[in-house]
């Protein structure tokens, strides 16, 4: 039994205690650590990262809404749904029926509150995944929510259907992947109905591709045209801000000495000239100015994308690609792609569509990182003009002492080196952390990047200034 604590005043009925008490309930809906205030029957989680969405939740008023948040794979999304009348310490249905669809109706829920029409059936789509039930998915004794979605992909596929039409889209998302990893149904995403009815998203993409060699001819074209389709809502989301990012920055990074006024760099065009500074007049007088140039279709940098494809690294894989598309469609900057495990892939020749870039990696296996990034140096021909990232949980599976030393051999020999953690959405993941401190002494701190930040970590490389590494503190 999970339980959660109840304060604010509450109505007297039913096994609900007025003050501050304890209520147990069902994991079917409600996970340890969230507190409930039956004012507003509201619940909300720690401030985990979470998600948190709307839905339709009564039968009776279709306007009606509930809030879900996940904080993990491992619990459900938490139910929230809206305030109804309160008469005094008289508990109103509607106040009854959010508490029964909160506690998931266990025995110990204290309601006594039977649910029909569409609250059932919310009440049955999330009970089949968060319910209390054996593996088969038999509930147990005095359960009235049981887990279980059963073995076959028309019934997955109905209840995917349910939860659609009960919860926004990004609930949905959540409550799938949760399917994933507690009842083991990534065998199921074999099947073309399955893939059909979910709600596509990167993790699922990820889930794909760790699925691509195990995937039948029948579902391959399924399979990539739900890939497709998230990286083409990833791509309207980053290309147009991570392409004016870079382009500001290859045009910063292209200094004149004899600028146009608008043209001037004026942070470095003081700097070059303080020896001329007159204390009488407080000011200085510039004997040389500094400008930005304009960069032109020729290329001015090279970047090379160098990505771990072990089976931690999937979200990132996704984001990489797409970066990387994005970055070979610019004229000014020459993109290479490598993804590794053990071994070493080159992938630069199908930059142009990023689902064949996708389908070509193979997550999961060892890590070499030293290999990687040897791969890498071999190929670098203007080190002054060239951006490597490594995105890498920096488990080191080969030669440690030769991968530092390879890194300290690339930074000496004035290229840019960018050391990622993580490309995602999910914040650092569990990564070596003696690895990463060794590289912050060589002057590359490892740390975990969102999508978003990524372009101006991009530009920052290109114009050799310090990078915006997020504060974890």
């Amino acid at each position: 039994m999970k339980s959660t604590t109840t304060t604010g005043p509450t109505a007297t009925d039913s096994g609900a205690a007025s003050g501050s008490a304890s209520a147990t309930g069902s994991a079917g809906a409600s996970a340890a650590g969230f507190t409930a205030d039956p004012t507003t029957a509201s619940a909300t989680r720690p401030a985990a990262a979470s998600t948190t969405a709307s839905a339709t939740g009564s039968a009776a008023d279709p306007s009606a809404s509930t809030d879900l948040s996940a904080e993990s794979p491992a619990e459900p999304p938490t139910a929230a749904f809206p305030a109804g009348p309160a008469t005094g310490d008289d508990p109103s249905p509607e106040r009854l029926r959010r508490w029964r669809l909160v506690l998931g109706g266990d025995a110990a829920d204290g309601t006594g509150h039977g649910l029909s029409g569409r609250d059932a059936a919310m009440d049955g789509a999330l009970g089949a995944l968060y319910g209390k039930g054996d593996k088969e998915g038999r509930p147990r004794a005095g359960h009235e929510r049981s887990a279980g979605l059963g073995a076959s992909a028309p019934a997955v596929a109905r209840w995917l259907g349910d939860i659609r039409t009960y919860f926004p889209s990004s609930v949905v998302q959540v409550m799938q992947r949760d399917a994933i990893d507690r009842l083991g149904l990534s065998a199921l995403l074999l099947e073309p109905e399955m893939l059909e009815a979910v709600e596509a998203d990167v993790h699922l993409v990820g889930t794909l591709l760790s699925l691509n060699k195990a995937m039948p001819d029948t579902v391959k074209e399924t399979a990539r045209a739900v890939v497709r389709k998230v990286v083409e809502d990833l791509e309207k989301r980053l290309a147009t801000r991570t392409r004016a990012a870079l382009t500001g920055a290859l045009d910063r990074s292209a200094r004149i000495a004899r600028p146009r006024h608008h043209d001037i760099d004026w942070n470095r065009t003081i700097a070059a000239n303080l020896k001329h500074y007159l204390p009488e007049y407080g000011t200085v007088v510039p004997e040389r100015l500094v400008g930005y140039g304009r960069a032109s279709r020729s290329v001015k940098k090279e970047v090379i994308l160098c990505v771990d494809q072990s089976g931690s690294m999937a979200a990132s894989v996704v984001y990489a690609s797409v970066f990387g598309a994005v970055l070979a469609s610019m004229r000014s900057i020459s993109t290479r792609l490598v993804v590794f495990d053990t071994a070493v892939v080159d992938l630069t020749g199908q930059l142009d569509d990023p689902v064949d870039v996708l389908f070509g990696t193979q997550l999961g296996g060892g890590t070499d990182i030293n290999r990687a990034l040897a791969y890498c140096q071999a190929r670098i021909t203007r080190p002054a003009e060239t951006v490597v990232v490594l995105i890498s949980d920096l488990y080191e599976g080969g030669i440690r002492q030769e991968m530092l030393k390879r890194v300290a051999a690339m930074k000496a020999s004035g290229v840019q080196f960018v050391a990622l953690l993580a490309l995602s959405d999910e914040g650092a993941p569990a990564y070596d952390r003696e690895h990463a401190a060794a590289l912050a002494a060589l002057g590359a701190p490892a740390f975990a990047c969102t999508p978003e930040l990524f372009p101006e970590v991009m530009a920052a490389a290109i114009e050799k200034r310090q990078l915006p590494v997020p504060d974890t503190g």
